[in-house]
């Protein structure tokens, strides 16, 4: 006998709300429910394309669904998500998990007094990258993060630490495995009220540096990672999803051919190019998501995990935001 569908809704069907009602509709074990909307326009555009109903509130989607994406603007997740899970709904909250400690505090409390799965946007967590990344960092020393985007309204709401650089926070926090010993930030505000571009260098309680750097304010779109251990080091296209190790071993070879008197010319540097099987980020991730909750276990990015890289980003936006106004 089959299991029944997950009924499944998106409050919020902008920019990226949209492809989590795209996927919710073609995920097997999924019926998109219906929608929570405030645009006319756009709502009637989601629910004739998928076939789903434009529910009048909050409170309604909840009582509707059995999980709900929360899709809206960052400083709106912690009033849209409070009712869900009054109403009993597991969630997925983009990320960040709210726009102040205390608001993300507040929704753990209520996820915990119900019994409730709340997992966190951290979309780069699921790219074939960070698979492949897992498996094969064991002791970094040093990552670099590089984090570009043409400049969009969407999202301005916080600044860039919050709308992009989190993304990398979670990377490293993940990767490293280490307490923070201390944070290091600068950053510039151009066409917003808060910090457009952005750099931070995390020092870990275990040696490993990550410097990490986001511009909302570039002609291009870059998402890059650097790690460097004691064997090598990867560089990664999170984009693109292709990347290439150098080996230390590789390398020292080719140093020992050119101190032997080789001509760089006559040499190629030792890479391998890393083969990835592609997918969509976004689908496998709320695909992980109906499955924790089928299974009632704890998501790979979990409400602790958005919590901490809230903590994280929240303190370099107030160092950019203290040396702003000295």
């Amino acid at each position: 006998m089959s299991q029944p569908k997950i009924k499944c809704g998106v409050a919020g069907v902008g920019s990226l709300g949209q492809h989590h009602a795209r996927i919710y509709a073609a995920l097997p074990e999924a019926e998109l429910t219906g929608i929570y909307e405030t645009s006319d326009a756009r709502a009637e555009e989601i629910c004739a394309k998928y076939n789903c109903r434009r529910f009048a509130s909050i409170e309604e989607l909840g009582e509707a669904c059995d999980v709900v994406s929360v899709v809206v603007p960052t400083d709106r997740h912690a009033a849209v998500a409070l009712p869900l899970l009054v109403k009993g709904c597991h969630l997925l909250i983009e990320k960040p998990i709210c726009a102040s400690l205390a608001e993300a505090e507040q929704v753990l409390a209520a996820a915990r007094a119900g019994g409730l799965l709340v997992q966190v946007g951290h979309i780069e967590h699921f790219n074939p990258v960070m698979g492949f990344l897992e498996k094969e960092v064991i002791a970094p020393q040093f990552i670099t993060a590089e984090r570009l985007a043409p400049f969009t309204p969407r999202g301005t709401e916080v600044g860039v630490v919050l709308d992009l650089m989190i993304h990398d926070i979670g990377i490293v926090l993940e990767l490293v495995k280490s307490p923070i010993a201390r944070i290091d930030s600068v950053g510039v505000s151009v066409l917003s009220k808060t910090e457009d571009i952005a750099n931070a260098r995390i020092q870990f309680a275990n040696g490993c540096v990550a410097n990490l750097s986001t511009s909302r304010m570039s002609l291009k779109k870059v998402r890059e990672i650097r790690v460097f251990q004691p064997t090598g080091y990867f560089s990664f296209d999170f984009m693109n999803q292709s990347g290439h190790l150098v080996r230390k071993s590789g390398m020292l070879a080719y140093a020992a051919q050119l101190m032997g008197g080789a001509k760089p010319a006559d040499l190629s540097v030792p890479v391998e190019e890393i083969p990835l099987q592609k997918g969509e980020p976004l689908a496998l991730e709320l695909a992980h998501f109906l499955e924790s909750v089928s299974l009632a276990k704890q998501p790979k990015v979990g409400a602790a995990l958005g919590k901490t890289a809230l903590e994280v980003a929240i303190t370099i936006t107030e160092q950019i935001r203290a040396a702003a106004t000295r």
